[in-house]
């Protein structure tokens, strides 16, 4: 568990408000250069860590003395079901598992989200956003870009990889919506969880009826996990794998339409769409909040003593802008290499579909670009309405014409 130090004369509050869409809190670069291992005091009286420093969040991410384990973790924001976080992880929930529960769970996952095997998927991602670019040229202007192309391709591709009816994507990205929401209830939370709970595993009863050629019937047909187990697991990459990818497909396009200097540069050179997108990945920092740690053993990081049980909070946003390890990390630069940035994490937790993820935004921007080359906002910049709340950033609508 946690300790319950006194509280640090030092010791700051979790920046969270962006100045603007695309920068992160102006605290986390002061923190970075002042004290990149920075006492932290988080809401519930616990006095723990903020990581903001490039070198030292790739440390601590690669450190097996530092734990993902729910019941030892704290989060640094009001948070409703804080007294769940002090209980182990449902079986299945494998990210907030260490070994060997994490490597049980996520090795037979692992053959599944290939470089290889996501590249046979590009003909079919392919197809699913000319499909949403044919409907959405039929519609006509102007158009949520969210509704009618960020969400929809990475909802088809998860749903189809996983063998989740797409006719279901209301109900699961309502409920995903709920349970990434910041803000919302402890009973809405709850009533959430049960709820898709029984999707799941009114899923999974069907396919053990009979078995597709899809991971969730691959998985059970192994015969190695439980109901509740599979349960889990098909929650944790269905929300995961469209819930992330779409908020970079709606944010990324935002980015580029507010850089048109950037996206003339992707157009005049389409080979440019590899670093485009590390670049944004870097750039646009979408996880608002963690990763989140816990020391299992006194450690030192940069200088600083870490002791056993202390709560650690990892800034991926300000890694990800660290001068130290990118050159102007400030300003979004399509021709700058953007390799080893920390969006997808590192080390053992390092994000199990990040090839996908990649495919499916390396094949829908330079089809959106190619079909609308005139795209451009709907509405002022500053009345595009962002995800502040959601422990994923995004834009919550995006709209367009052409």
């Amino acid at each position: 568990m946690a300790q319950s130090h006194p509280a640090h004369p030092e010791a700051v509050t979790f920046p969270f408000g962006r100045p603007s869409p695309f920068e992160p809190p102006e605290r986390l670069a002061s923190l970075r250069e002042e004290r990149p291992v920075a006492p932290m005091a988080y809401p519930d009286g616990t006095t723990g860590w903020l990581v903001t420093g490039y070198s030292a969040v790739r440390a601590i991410l690669a450190d097996p003395r530092f734990s993902s384990r729910r019941e030892l973790l704290n989060v640094p924001v009001p948070f409703p079901l804080m007294q769940e976080m002090r209980h182990p992880a449902d079986p299945g929930l494998f990210i907030r598992m260490d070994p060997p529960d994490h490597t049980r769970y996520r090795k037979p996952l692992t053959a599944q989200f290939t470089v290889r095997r996501m590249k046979q998927l590009e003909p079919r991602i392919q197809e699913i956003t000319e499909e949403r670019l044919a409907a959405m040229e039929k519609a006509g202007p102007p158009q949520d870009l969210v509704r009618e192309f960020a969400l929809p391709i990475p909802s088809l591709v998860i749903c189809e990889l996983l063998g989740v009816p797409y006719a279901d994507r209301d109900e699961f990205q309502r409920s995903t919506a709920v349970l990434l929401n910041l803000e919302s209830s402890v009973e809405d939370i709850r009533a959430t969880i049960v709820r898709f709970g029984a999707f799941f595993l009114k899923l999974i009863e069907a396919k053990r009826a009979d078995p597709a050629d899809d991971l969730l019937s691959g998985l059970i047909t192994s015969g190695d996990l439980t109901d509740q187990e599979l349960s889990n697991i098909g929650f944790l990459l269905l929300a995961a794998g469209h819930e992330t990818t779409a908020n970079m497909l709606g944010l990324g396009t935002f980015a580029l339409l507010q850089h048109p200097d950037q996206l003339a540069a992707l157009r005049a050179d389409p080979s440019l769409i590899d670093n485009t997108v590390e670049e944004l990945l870097r750039y646009l920092g979408i996880i608002h909040v963690g990763p989140l740690r816990a020391a299992l053993e006194d450690v030192e990081v940069e200088g600083q003593l870490i002791r056993a049980g202390d709560p650690v909070t990892l800034s991926l946003l300000a890694a990800n802008r660290d001068p130290a390890r990118f050159s102007d990390p400030d300003h979004l630069d399509i021709t700058n290499p953007a390799t080893g940035h920390l969006t997808f994490g590192h080390g053992l937790h390092q994000c199990l579909g990040q090839q996908l993820a990649r495919v499916e935004m390396r094949t829908a921007f330079p089809m959106l670009f190619d079909r609308f080359p005139d795209l451009r906002l709907a509405v002022p910049a500053d009345k595009v309405p962002m995800r502040d709340t959601m422990s994923i950033y995004g834009v919550r609508e995006l709209p367009v014409r052409w």
